[in-house]
Order: structure tokens, then C-alpha cells, then sequence
């Protein structure tokens, strides 16, 4: 029976170990995390520059925009910095919430708010409305950088907010 607990107890301690994050893969705090992901949402809302933004991502850093698709670090920068912020000059990127998972990815809720400028926004007329949506990104740290990012936001909601008023 003693040999039996003993196996139990063993197996249960080897199991916790492999769960349990070691010393050198602590977890970090939502603060932590705030810390490391700010500073790329302060340059989606014109708070931030180009090359404050840079130094959160590794520069092997990927946006992944679908499962298979992907920009790297300079090119996803240069976008926001420049077509995005023309289109949107007024864009805002708020942070709701920061969550960190058992494998230390970087999970933030946030919602994002504009008002695109022109005639046509991504292809679609627009006549000066703006729009709120919900986005969720997770990020996966490395080294106390971004190293890969997967987003998604509800850019059919935005068309459906900015659609112009049907003519009577």
C-alpha cells in the first residue's frame, strides 16, 4: 500500500512538473503584459512612432492576419505609419482587457474607432461616418518581445456602421 502512495505522489509531482511553468518560463502579470503589447496599440492611435513601436517586436516578428497569411515586423509598421494613418487619421486602438495564458501568450480585447477620410474606404463608399468595433490579438512573447501575433477584427461590423444612408 506504502509503495502504491508513493507511486501515486511520484506521479502526481512528475505531472505538476510538466504543467507548471519552470523558473525560467515564469509567467508574466497582466501588468507585464500591458507593458510589452502598449506600446504597439499607442502607434495604431497616433500616440506612439514608428520606432517606439519597433522595439516591442522581435524582429523576426509575424502579424498573422489569417492562418496561413502573415507580414513581417517592418512592413506591418510601415502600413500602420503610413496607408493606415491616411485613411484613418483619427484612429483610435483602446486596450479593454490584457489576459495571459498558462503558455504566456498575450491575449488582449480591445476595440478600435474611426473616422475613414475620401469617398471609399477598402474599396466601399463611405460619406463621412465612423465606426467602433471589437478586435482580439494574441501575441506570443519571446525574450521580452513580440514575436508573433495573430488579430482579428470585426471589419464587416465597421462596413455595416460606415455604409452610407440609402438616397430617397
Amino acid at each position: 500500500m506504502q509503495k502504491i502512495f508513493k507511486t501515486a505522489f511520484l506521479s502526481l509531482f512528475l505531472l505538476g512538473a510538466m504543467i507548471s511553468p519552470s523558473a525560467a518560463e515564469t509567467l508574466l502579470s497582466e501588468e507585464q503584459a500591458r507593458k510589452i503589447v502598449q506600446p504597439f496599440y499607442d502607434l495604431l492611435s497616433r500616440k506612439a512612432s514608428m520606432d517606439e513601436a519597433k522595439q516591442v517586436f522581435h524582429p523576426e516578428w509575424q502579424s498573422f492576419y489569417s492562418e496561413t497569411g502573415s507580414k513581417g515586423r517592418d512592413k506591418t509598421i510601415s502600413f500602420i505609419g503610413g496607408p493606415l494613418a491616411k485613411m484613418i487619421p483619427d484612429l483610435n486602438w483602446e486596450i479593454k482587457s490584457v489576459s495571459v495564458t498558462t503558455k504566456n501568450e498575450i491575449i488582449v480585447r480591445s476595440e478600435a474607432s474611426g473616422t475613414p477620410v475620401g469617398e471609399t474606404f477598402r474599396g466601399r463608399p463611405i460619406d463621412g461616418k465612423s465606426f467602433k468595433i471589437m478586435t482580439i490579438d494574441i501575441h506570443h512573447p519571446k525574450d521580452g518581445k513580440i514575436i508573433k501575433s495573430y488579430h482579428i477584427e470585426d471589419w464587416a461590423r465597421a462596413f455595416q456602421q460606415l455604409a452610407p444612408a440609402p438616397k430617397k
